[in-house]
C-alpha cells in the first residue's frame, strides 16, 4: 500500500510528550517516551474503521503490518465497557485459538488486554472513551486499556496495572502510560447522578464540574488512578486531544452517533518472551 503524505503542520497540537508521524495509512499519534520502551500508535480518521463490529480486513492489516505482524497476530476483543483482563499468549492454554480470528463474534471478551508476548499486537477501540497504552520501562510487558466512563469507574487502567504485576512481574513504578486521545471535560456533558457509580473513588469528586449540567473529565480521572496504582506521575502521559473537537481527524459517537468510525491504539512488546 502507498504512503499517505500528511501534512503535520495543519494538525492539531497534541501535549509535548505526543507527536504525529506518518504512517501507511496517513497520519498517526505516538507518545515520545512509550515509544522508547514499547512501538505502538493511536489512529486517526485516516485508517477507516467503521463501526465496533468492523471486520474487513483491509485496514486492520494494514495496521498490523505497520506494527510488524501479520493480521492472525493482531488481537482485537469484544469491548463490553467494563475492566476484564484478557491474556494473550500463543502458549498452549492461556490464549484461545480464536482470539486472533477475523470474525468478530469469536473475538475474546474484554477491554483489557495484556501480554509479554512480542510477536503479538494488542489493540482496542475507541470513540470518545479513553485509550490507554501501558508498558513496562524493561519492555517485557504491555497492556492496552479501553475505559469508558463505566471502565473508569470500575477502575480498569488500576486493574490492568495490577494485572501486569501479577502475570508478567511489572513493577507499578517500572510502567509507562500514554493516554490518547477521547473526549475531554470540555465537551462531556454528563447526568447528575452519574457520580453515584464513582463513589468507590475518593478523587471523584474532583473529576466533575459544578455546572448545571456536569461535565465529567475522564483525563484526570485516568491519571488519579494510575497514580494510585502506583505508576509515578513522570511516567504518565496525556495527549489532551478531545475527539468531539476534531472532526476532520478523529471519530466522536458523542458528536456522530452511530455514523461514527472507530480509532485504534495498539501497542506491541518490544522485547517480551516469544514462545
Amino acid at each position: 500500500m502507498p504512503i499517505i503524505l500528511v501534512d503535520m503542520i495543519d494538525l492539531p497540537q497534541p501535549s509535548g510528550d505526543f507527536e504525529w508521524v506518518q504512517a501507511p495509512w496517513g497520519a498517526a499519534l505516538r507518545c515520545r517516551p512509550l515509544e522508547a520502551v514499547a512501538p505502538h500508535c493511536f489512529t486517526t480518521r485516516d485508517l477507516a474503521l467503521d463501526g465496533v463490529r468492523d471486520e474487513d480486513a483491509g485496514s486492520w492489516q494494514v495496521l498490523s503490518r505497520s506494527m510488524g505482524v501479520e493480521i492472525d497476530m493482531l488481537v482485537r476483543m469484544r469491548q463490553v465497557h467494563g475492566a476484564e483482563v484478557y491474556v494473550a499468549r500463543r502458549d498452549v492454554g492461556t490464549t484461545l485459538p480464536t482470539s486472533f480470528s477475523p470474525a468478530y463474534d469469536a473475538w475474546p471478551e474484554g477491554d483489557i488486554a495484556i501480554s509479554d508476548d512480542s510477536s503479538v499486537v494488542l489493540s482496542v477501540r475507541v470513540a470518545d472513551c479513553v485509550p490507554v497504552l501501558l508498558a513496562d520501562r524493561h519492555g517485557r510487558a504491555v497492556a492496552a486499556v479501553h475505559a469508558g466512563w463505566r471502565g473508569t469507574a470500575a477502575g480498569a487502567v488500576i486493574v490492568a496495572v495490577r494485572a501486569l504485576a501479577e502475570r508478567f512481574h511489572t513493577k507499578p513504578a517500572d510502567v509507562v502510560a500514554a493516554v490518547g486521545p477521547s473526549i475531554g471535560a470540555c465537551c462531556y456533558e454528563v447526568g447528575t447522578d452519574l457520580a453515584a457509580h464513582f463513589s468507590a473513588h475518593a478523587e471523584a469528586p474532583r473529576w466533575f464540574s459544578n455546572d448545571v449540567r456536569p461535565r465529567l473529565d475522564l483525563w484526570s480521572a485516568t491519571r488519579d488512578q494510575l497514580l494510585r496504582a502506583g505508576v509515578p506521575a513522570t511516567q504518565v502521559h496525556v495527549a489532551a486531544l478531545c475527539t468531539f473537537d476534531h472532526p476532520a481527524l478523529l471519530h466522536s459517537y458523542r458528536r456522530d452517533g452511530a455514523r461514527a468510525g472507530r480509532l485504534v491504539a495498539a501497542i506491541r512488546s518490544a522485547r517480551g518472551k516469544t514462545p
